[in-house]
């Protein structure tokens, strides 16, 4: 069974160092780069896309709201065209770095706010699919599995990777627990690999109420602005190997070749 590692990367703010991103891209096999609305410049977007190279790590834009003062984690409503805009220019800034060095961005994730607004409203779901649809059909759509994210992604017939979360903790619905709540976050790395394979195994999510969600899973996330991200990475990648997993880019998946 094929399987992806993914990571947020490149987020270089004031309320977060990348300093962990050339150890995570020894790890991971795609990088969703932050493309300077909510974290990152130049500087972070050349590293993190020369290493990803150099690693054979597939690179996605991580597009958020323009709000660095929150780290793109605070909602806000804006005009469809606006979103739309968010999603394109976004992309274009690290593909034009990316094709610098022969690379080409092949997915796209949304990021914080603007993510979780979409995993509950069908119509912001809409509004970004139809955007990366509009870049190219090429395109890998990096969502939550089963949310509205996912479901607006399937009407366009897009190619979508459902992906779960490592270092996070989920509500009954499916979505994520608030990082406004203390168990938010996973944060022990042993905790967070016998989380994954369950997951992955079982094709569901696990609840923290001890409830399972029957969904698909092609991919994990392991958020690289935690303390233990480094860790997690390593512990949930030697035990997905170690129980038979076959760790690919997003790109090079059975399903999208």
């Amino acid at each position: 069974m094929e399987i992806n590692i993914n990571c947020d990367l490149g987020e270089k703010s004031k309320l977060h160092s990348n300093k962990h991103d050339p150890d995570l891209l020894n790890i991971v096999n795609s990088a969703n780069v932050a493309c300077g609305y909510h974290a990152g410049d130049d500087e972070s977007m050349n590293q993190v896309v020369e290493i990803s190279k150099k690693n054979g790590v597939s690179i996605g834009a991580h597009p958020s709201f323009n709000d660095p003062e929150n780290f793109g984690r605070k909602r806000m409503n804006l005009p469809s065209s606006e979103i739309r805009k968010l999603i394109i220019d976004q992309y274009a800034i690290l593909q034009e770095i990316a094709a610098k060095y022969g690379e080409n961005v092949t997915h796209i994730k949304p990021h914080g706010a603007l993510n979780n607004m979409a995993c509950e409203d069908i119509d912001l779901a809409t509004i970004l699919a139809k955007a990366i649809n509009e870049i190219s059909k090429d395109l890998i759509y990096l969502v939550p599995t089963g949310s509205k994210m996912e479901e607006a992604a399937k009407k366009l017939d897009m190619k979508i990777a459902c992906e779960i979360f490592a270092d996070r903790n989920y509500e009954d619905d499916g979505n994520l627990v608030s990082r406004k709540k203390p168990n938010a976050l996973i944060t022990d790395p042993e905790e967070a690999k016998k989380h994954v394979l369950s997951m992955v195994k079982n094709q569901s999510i696990n609840c923290l109420s001890g409830k399972q969600i029957t969904c698909e899973i092609d991919s994990i996330c392991i958020h690289g602005d935690n303390i233990s991200s480094l860790e997690t990475a390593k512990s949930i990648k030697l035990n997905l190997i170690e129980n038979g997993l076959d760790l690919k880019p997003l790109n090079e998946m059975k399903k999208f070749t």
